[in-house]
């Protein structure tokens, strides 16, 4: 009966004269699908270690494009008109334009791919755009250095690009980090920001937990941004800063950066937020500790519910590990403050605190040369922003991790570090609800809540993926080649993409 009511409902809009386009979508509000059923439908090893970071699928060739770095720079093109046997296809040979692949995104017959450069790190990258036909090149963009993530506005209008903009090993080089934004009906004219205009904010942003650890205090040479988010309209998008501990907003219209959210801190020292703090205790215990973590964010996915918009980020925790600026250190080897940790000897046991690594430079409130406050990593969450005020809606806790173990894959070798390590944020449209995917980079696993409700996600369910997930890609059933959506998962440590499809109703 379902199979006759999509028949018709197909007909009735070819009689009126619809296009193809109009039909698929109103055949997708039909699907009636069980987001808490997802399952592996197909599976391909395009590589070792690095080569599935990012995939991108296009709808008009039914191909998924995926980032391969481990032997040569190259795009590897996957025929995915049948999900469960997905076929290596073509390879785009990147080596012609002096880049290693960090990101891809399509739109409508183009592939968009963020190239770093290989000759200089810090110099400037690009952002090179092919016909997803025939591999052609359209245009090759210039934007700022180290574009760690690209992609393309729902409108079809812009490209955008993460520029992380990373030092060298002795700070001999540090470009700004930068946000580009590419005017495709301009003939792809560029915009690259970057946040020397707000320099005069530092001292306020770092009141809300927004950190500058530069050596020399360089506030737009030690912005890194991450990934990139836009809105359903087009209109705005949100970057994460990631070793910053914020998130900017930009203003697409007038290609500006509107201001920049500090995300604040974690308190792990509650019951709800309680974590697993040792890989030398023999056990996994999820308890309170006297630490506080920085969100520190990676990937963001964006929304809107009843005219509100919101951005949700995975919360895991970047170090700056350079010789010339170090800033982890393990607790143990740290100098605590005896009015402030009166047990500090107990506490910097190994099976204690003294494994977890905290950011050296930060909790000596009064100068006096030992720590007074203990900052982290990472918030082991995702969490769930107002996109208009920057303000926490909800934060999922120590749910992630907790899920993972109760799975028997939560890896305790990561409790010193990040837990279970959120990498990645995927949010989607199915059916009425807004459906998120959260990639666990530890754990191998994504998690799936159903976020209509942002201020009360509900979690729906847990599939394993291949080694240390680094993409996820969400198909929507109006594009699906199977017309059932698909999630589209690409592993970095085993070069392995997964495909998963939730039954129906």
């Amino acid at each position: 009966m379902k199979n006759l009511k999509i028949t018709l409902l197909a007909a009735l809009f070819m009689a009126v004269g619809c296009e193809k386009d109009t039909i698929d979508n109103n055949v997708e509000s039909v699907v009636n699908e069980d987001a808490a059923t997802f399952a592996e439908i197909g599976t391909i090893a395009i590589g070792g270690e690095g080569a599935a970071e990012i995939s991108a699928y296009d709808e008009t060739t039914k191909r998924l494009f995926t980032v391969n770095n481990s032997a040569t720079n190259q795009i590897d093109v996957v025929d995915l008109s049948n999900p469960a046997s997905p076929k290596k296809v073509a390879v785009i040979n990147l080596a012609p334009y002096n880049g290693a692949s960090n990101s891809v995104a399509t739109h409508d017959g183009t592939l968009a791919v963020a190239l770093e450069s290989t000759i200089d790190k810090q110099a400037n990258g690009k952002v090179v755009v092919f016909k997803t036909s025939d591999y052609s090149l359209i245009k090759e963009i210039t934007v700022g250095a180290l574009p760690d993530m690209v992609t393309f506005s729902p409108d079809g209008k812009y490209i955008m690009s993460a520029n992380e903009g990373e030092p060298n090993d002795d700070y001999s080089k540090d470009p700004n980090g930068s946000i580009s934004i590419i005017d495709i009906a301009s003939n792809y004219t560029v915009t690259t920001l970057d946040f020397t205009s707000l320099s005069s904010q530092a001292t306020s942003l770092k009141a809300g937990g927004f950190r500058i650890s530069h050596p020399t205090n360089n506030f737009a040479a030690d912005i890194e941004p991450e990934y990139v988010t836009i809105s359903e309209d087009s209109k705005t998008a949100w970057v994460t800063l990631q070793e910053n501990n914020g998130v900017a907003k930009v203003d697409l219209a007038t290609k500006t950066i509107a201001g920049i959210f500090p995300l604040g801190y974690k308190d792990f020292n509650t019951v709800a937020n309680g974590i697993d703090i040792s890989d030398k205790d023999g056990s996994i215990v999820f308890s309170p500790w006297k630490v506080k973590g920085l969100y520190m964010p990676d990937a963001i996915a964006s929304y809107n519910v009843n005219g509100v918009s919101y951005f949700i980020t995975a919360n895991e925790g970047d170090a700056r590990e350079y010789k010339a600026n170090t800033d982890i250190i393990r607790i143990k080897s740290a100098k605590l403050d005896p009015t402030a940790f009166p047990d500090a000897a107990a506490l910097q046991a190994d099976a204690k605190m003294g494994r977890l690594n905290i950011i050296s430079n930060m909790g000596d409130t009064d100068k006096d040369g030992d720590l007074d406050e203990l900052f982290c990593y990472g918030g082991r969450s995702f969490t769930i922003w107002n996109g208009s005020t920057g303000s926490l809606v909800f934060d999922s806790k120590n749910d992630l991790d907790k899920r993972a173990n109760d799975l028997n894959i939560y890896d305790d070798g990561r409790s010193d570090d990040k837990g279970s390590e959120p990498e990645s944020v995927v949010v989607a449209k199915m059916g009425s609800k807004n459906i998120l995917f959260v990639g666990l980079e530890r754990a191998d696993a994504v998690v799936i809540y159903d976020v209509t409700n942002p201020s009360a996600p509900v979690y729906l369910q847990t599939i394993k993926t291949g080694d240390a997930p680094e993409g996820l890609l969400f198909i929507p059933a109006s594009k699906s080649p199977t017309k059932r959506s698909l999630l589209v998962v690409s592993s970095e440590g085993d070069g392995q993409v997964k495909i998963f499809q939730p039954n129906l109703k």
